[in-house]
């Protein structure tokens, strides 16, 4: 409990890094339910849940009482067959909680021992199942929970620091040293600046994230040079918010440093003394400085892996939804034209019987990379699933002719397959239209697509016969 209590998390508002953690959670394991819990004495208080909703409840009836106890993921496909939960009220409830899978976080106590704080959970009202590969990633993702605790802790730790460092001379050097400290752990540093005209001071964490020899005389002009010119709009933005309102500032943007290396940071920083703010006058700003490029790297790959088919490399049905409902409301907005082309393998259960699965595998990735030639220029493709593909057009000078795009596509579909001796013929039928008044949602536009599909379908089969 002294572990957690240190790190000042129960009974906090929500924190944008752990409710984008669990959306990723529920999206990546397409689960309706993800939440981030931590357990107290005697209750389990839900930090971030995917559906907003936040609360506690009695320790002795939740799951992740249960995966705290262990080091590896807790998975029960279904709970109201497993014992330890069948009888638990959260379970025999007529729509409760039937499918669990947790993984224990941890945290860093002043021994510097691990100790479980909570877990990263996701549930569904219906049996499941979670493979290795789900487990692993509900383990990574436990793990950026863990780190982003660390980071939030650290900067909390700097941030008190900065502020109180020149009203408390007596203790000067004592707090010097943890923060260097700090800065070493976490990749962290420290700033002040007298706005507007005044110097900009660095501690030297923020030298080593900048790349720069430490101890040069920062020149706030070419700072700012380190920024793209949409973050330099966002930092003018942050500096007068905080200036005139008091509002932190708390940022996190792409950086380069002064070797031209590519980073992720974040800003952060508040008024020195706010009871003595002049916004006429100079104002001093005092805020901390951190690279978190290894942590956006690992959020960016988990989210890529939650969006992409990883036979095809294509984006998954998941992504293809949000793409699509996306590409609905710009041609909406702006009133351009869009297309959708669905597209089913022709005869693919017959290759995959009669010259094997990894054969199959070949024709998939083949369509795979068919959807993305060249000629489709600024189109998305997706896998829907089993043998059933998607590509959203948008492009310009490819809208108009739907036609063109069905013909090059059954084209290319058209494909020899051979394996020890024995030959087939991989083939694809496209169904295409587009987006018309009635077609308010995804689901409209690719019902009305699938009709178009179907009757395709129905018109080759026919004429296949009347070759026959």
């Amino acid at each position: 409990m002294a572990t957690l209590n240190a790190l000042a998390l129960l009974d906090t508002e929500p924190e944008r890094e752990f409710d984008a953690l669990v959306a990723l959670a529920a999206e990546m394991l397409d689960c309706p339910s993800a939440m981030m819990t931590l357990i107290d004495r005697d209750r389990l208080w839900i930090k971030a849940a995917n559906d907003g909703e936040r609360g506690e409840i009695a320790r002795d009836v939740t799951m992740c009482n249960v995966t705290i106890q262990g080091s590896a993921p807790l998975v029960v496909e279904d709970l109201s067959g497993d014992s330890r939960f069948a009888a638990n009220p959260l379970v025999a409830a007529s729509d409760g909680v039937r499918f669990y899978a947790g993984a224990p976080i941890h945290a860093i106590a002043d021994d510097g021992r691990r100790h479980p704080i909570g877990a990263l959970c996701v549930l569904d009202t219906h049996p499941r199942s979670l493979n290795a590969a789900g487990r692993k990633a509900l383990v990574h993702l436990a793990t950026l929970a863990e780190a982003a605790i660390a980071a939030r802790t650290a900067a909390m730790q700097a941030l008190a620091i900065a502020v109180t460092a020149d009203r408390q001379s007596s203790v000067l050097a004592r707090q010097d040293r943890i923060f260097r400290q700090a800065e070493r752990m976490a990749a962290i540093g420290s700033w002040r600046v007298l706005w507007p005209d005044g110097p900009l001071e660095w501690s030297d964490g923020v030298f080593r994230i900048h790349e720069l020899p430490l101890g040069a005389q920062p020149d706030p002009s070419k700072a700012i040079d380190h920024y793209p010119p949409h973050a330099r709009e966002q930092i003018a933005q942050a500096l007068t918010d905080v200036i005139r309102t008091g509002v932190p500032i708390d940022l996190e943007l792409d950086f380069t440093t002064a070797l031209g290396n590519p980073r992720r940071v974040r800003v952060q920083g508040e008024l020195e003394h706010e009871a003595q703010r002049n916004v006429d006058g100079p104002v001093a700003i005092v805020g901390i400085f951190q690279d978190v490029t290894d942590r956006h790297a690992l959020e960016l790959t988990l989210r890529r892996t939650a969006e992409t088919d990883a036979l095809t490399g294509l984006a998954n049905r998941a992504a293809f939804d949000r793409a699509l409902d996306a590409a609905i409301t710009r041609a909406r907005t702006a009133a351009t034209p869009l297309l959708l082309a669905l597209v089913d393998l022709d005869g693919f259960k017959a290759i995959n019987d009669t010259l094997g699965h990894n054969a199959g595998d070949d024709v998939l990735r083949g369509v795979g990379q068919i959807l993305q030639a060249p000629w489709l220029r600024g189109s998305l493709a997706a896998r829907l699933g089993g043998d059933e593909f998607a590509v959203i057009v948008d492009d310009p000078a490819l809208v108009g002719a739907p036609e063109e795009i069905i013909s090059r596509l059954q084209e290319a579909l058209q494909v020899p397959v051979s394996v020890d001796g024995l030959a087939m013929i991989s083939a694809g039928t496209v169904g295409i239209a587009a987006l018309e008044a009635d077609c308010q949602t995804v689901r409209d536009f690719v019902h009305r697509v699938d009709i178009v599909l179907y009757r395709a379908k129905r018109e080759r089969i026919g004429e296949r016969r009347r070759a026959a």
